[in-house]
């Protein structure tokens, strides 16, 4: 059956995010993940998992200045050695923490920078962060998001990320497929999981209008959870969504859209 893990980016606001862990084990969570560890210091993040005994499946590589608005930096031809010194940096967060893998968000595409030199520049750039994360036996994710959230962002499509995820020839890149973001750009969901799911690490899951949680709009994420079950993906679903009101009264999705949820969450 699935099994969830808790977006601490998105969930738990109630709380202060340090404080966040300890919310995700009372509500029965036993996976989280989150954009980015780096205000934190890796003792710090070690201690709180360890006390809620929670494994962190996830998290993003740097991805410049976020409060800025930028949104990665994988596609700018001007950053690449601080695309390079990014994935040392999660690599050791990801390395003490036991991350399993590690996704990338490419960025916005500046108008001064073509079509070319940004799909040039991905390319380069997974190819380096893929293998220097499969020597430290991490995975690397690309994830498509979509342009009314963050135009201009330079992957919006599946198919997009995955022909970038062919010409890098990596055996060690994945697709994050995140069922909100692809409603929005594609539809489709269950053909394009079902074609593509040897390629698929990582799932995750808001509803759509309004990003909230799973049955507050149009997705049938029951249809969907049975899906993945037939197919036998076995990976983690991150939870990454706006909560309509606080985290812990929205939950109720689960044991409503799960015939058998899995134990623990």
């Amino acid at each position: 059956m699935p099994k969830f893990a808790a977006n601490l980016t998105m969930l738990f606001n109630e709380v202060p995010f340090i404080e966040r862990f300890n919310a995700a084990a009372q509500a029965h969570f036993k996976a989280v993940e989150f954009l980015f560890p780096y205000e934190y210091s890796i003792e710090q993040l070690r201690e709180r998992l360890v006390r809620n005994e929670l494994q962190l499946i996830l998290h993003n590589l740097p991805a410049g200045d976020w409060q800025a608005g930028e949104r990665g930096i994988a596609c700018l031809p001007a950053r690449v050695q601080e695309f390079r010194d990014g994935v040392a940096r999660a690599i050791e967060y990801a390395k003490a923490l036991d991350v399993p893998q590690l996704n990338c968000l490419v960025g916005i595409k500046p108008e001064s920078v073509s079509p070319e030199q940004a799909h040039e520049t991905i390319v380069e750039n997974l190819r380096f962060a893929a293998s220097a994360l499969k020597k430290e036996g991490i995975r690397l994710l690309v994830e498509p998001c979509n342009h009314f959230d963050i135009p201009g962002f330079a992957l919006n499509r599946s198919s997009e990320a995955l022909n970038v995820m062919r010409d890098v020839g990596s055996d060690n890149l994945f697709l994050q497929y995140d069922i909100y973001h692809m409603q929005r750009m594609e539809g489709e969901l269950t053909a394009t999981i079902e074609r593509n799911l040897a390629s698929i690490a990582h799932i995750q899951i808001a509803d759509n209008p309004g990003r909230h949680e799973p049955g507050t709009g149009e997705i049938n994420f029951p249809f969907l959870f049975e899906r993945l079950d037939a197919l036998g993906y076995d990976g983690w679903i991150g939870c990454e969504y706006k909560p309509l009101g606080t985290t812990s009264s929205g939950l109720g999705w689960i044991p409503k859209h799960v015939t058998t949820p899995s134990k623990g969450n």
